[in-house]
């Protein structure tokens, strides 16, 4: 299994970034997808995650109503769509896959991609 993630970059504050997430040795259908981050010294959070068996998605409070997580099931790639972003936003992104129970848990994970760094800054 491989999860290739792609899409960082430097962005200003109030921008947009799009990342995807590739993945082979799995389908999104039946496995959960979440996009987690990390900066150095802090513990890799999770920010959003979609269900592989209906699709319904979940967010965390400091990206609710700015990140969307959607799914392309056909070219199985799962996308992280990021607006009006904050220079906390700054992070290594992560997506992972797995079957949590807690959607946002990183522990409950068992696949993971390299990062894509996320740079928010003027």
């Amino acid at each position: 299994v491989q999860l290739q993630a792609s899409g960082g970059g430097l962005v200003q504050p109030g921008g947009s970034l799009r990342l995807s997430c590739a993945a082979s040795g799995l389908t999104f259908d039946y496995y959960a997808t979440g996009w987690f981050r990390q900066v150095p010294g802090k513990e890799r959070e999770g920010v959003a995650s979609i269900k592989g068996f209906d699709g319904s998605s979940f967010y965390s409070n400091s990206v609710k109503g700015r990140f969307t997580i959607s799914r392309d099931i056909a070219n199985n790639t799962v996308s992280l769509q990021m607006n009006n972003l904050k220079p906390e936003d700054t992070a290594v992104y992560y997506c992972a896959a797995g079957h949590p129970t807690i959607p946002l848990l990183r522990y409950e994970y068992d696949y993971w991609g390299q990062g894509t760094l996320v740079t928010v800054s003027s």
